[in-house]
């Protein structure tokens, strides 16, 4: 499918953030865990999640799906899985790295695969068996903080308590604070040191609950980004204000490109009725919201830099060199160096964006083409994997495609 957004200029437009993929993720997996049965409440349903849920049943988890909720029934730790259990899980790096620690709770041992790409980046295929014995282990997460997530999530079933130590600050951190919230919402219990020390008690397992996944500040980023890139107003409903989620630092960058940002009750509203300026800013919390902000900054005036993004060469695509190719091939001026992406802006022309089947590639270059105008992005079907109907989102918004 290939969309073509028209420009536009002065918006006032008004979304509702779809539920967060990562609490999706990991409120799934603290379900299948836990003691008894659990409703989760306005769950995402996208590619990704999908994956989770359905590895999930393949390792003999039970998971109903009615109307915007989902009723899994917890195995209190114990996962009997039938022998030569495989798990696919494509294109999900998040599906297969939190799903493989909780292997090690297994019956049987599972193999954990995934896409080329996935092969690449590089995670499978792997075979994991055996047990959780626990103990201190170092974890070294500057490539991603899932790594360490993942051994969290399984802690709280570990023969011993689990201490986990990480010697440099980890890519993501962010997403930490997200797996812990989950995790003593389920009722498991954690000590801490910043991001630089994790203990986990065994003693304290999850216990079934009512859970609610609340909105997604990085799907939510691409309706701010058209109030910055295009001027004008949005307002997008379904978000709290104080959420842990390191997305919402994008919301920072906007502010100090010259945006007014206020925060609602349940919700948040970008305005821009000024110049747009570059800014310097540091993204390594906010990893999922570096490509919108490239779409922000190359309709500024002025340069932009954006810094602590190494990690995100192994992503769906390499969203740097990948985000940098594509920006130059509509005119920007573009640089790499490191950690760091540097935009210089420039008159766009029209143009083709293969988004490498990167949802946050497709949607990130539909901004810039409501900036600009003229600019087609192909397989832009992609946008299923974090956000299915975010085309017909921004039409029944008022975007014209």
């Amino acid at each position: 499918m290939k969309v073509t957004p028209q420009r536009m200029s002065g918006v006032d437009l008004i979304f509702t953030a779809p539920p967060s993929k990562s609490c999706t993720h990991r409120a799934l997996i603290a379900s299948a865990l836990a003691k008894g049965t659990t409703t989760i409440f306005r769950p995402l349903d996208a590619d990704d999640t999908r994956l989770t849920a359905t590895a999930l049943r393949k390792l003999n988890v039970s998971i109903v799906e009615e109307n915007r909720r989902w009723i899994i029934t917890g195995c209190d730790g114990r996962i009997r899985n039938n022998a030569g259990t495989r798990l696919d899980l494509d294109n999900s790096g998040t599906s297969l790295r939190l799903l493989t620690t909780l292997a090690l709770l297994c019956s049987h041992p599972v193999v954990l695969n995934g896409s080329a790409r996935m092969q690449e980046r590089p995670i499978p295929p792997l075979k994991v068996g055996g047990t959780l014995k626990g103990g201190p282990v170092t974890i070294d997460g500057s490539m991603s903080s899932q790594f360490i997530s993942s051994i969290l999530m399984a802690a709280p079933y570990a023969q011993e308590a689990i201490g986990v130590r990480i010697p440099a600050p980890p890519a993501s951190a962010s997403y930490l604070d997200i797996t812990l919230g989950v995790m003593e919402a389920f009722g498991a219990k954690i000590t801490r040191t910043g991001y630089e020390w994790f203990a986990v008690s065994n003693t304290h397992r999850y216990t079934a609950r009512r859970y609610t996944i609340e909105g997604d500040y990085s799907s939510a980023s691409y309706f701010f980004a058209i109030a910055a890139a295009c001027g004008g107003r949005v307002r997008v409903n379904n978000l709290i204000p104080g959420s842990v989620q390191g997305d919402r630092r994008f919301l920072d960058a906007l502010a100090a490109m010259g945006c007014r940002v206020t925060y609602g009750k349940d919700n948040v509203t970008v305005e821009r009725t000024g110049p747009l300026t570059g800014i310097a800013f540091d993204m390594s919390t906010s990893p999922d919201t570096v490509q919108t902000l490239c779409a922000v900054a190359a309709v500024a005036q002025g340069r932009t830099t954006i810094t602590g993004i190494g990690h995100l060469k192994f992503k769906e695509s390499d969203r740097i060199s990948d985000t940098a190719e594509r920006l130059r091939a509509l005119g920007c001026g573009v640089e790499v160096a490191g950690d760091s992406l540097t935009i210089r802006p420039a008159p766009l022309h029209s143009g083709t964006i293969d988004p490498a089947n990167d949802h946050r590639m497709a949607m990130s270059f539909a901004v810039i083409g409501m900036a600009a105008g003229g600019i087609t992005i192909e397989n832009a079907e992609c946008t299923a994997k974090s956000f299915p109907g975010f085309w017909e989102m921004l039409q029944q918004a008022g975007v014209k495609i």
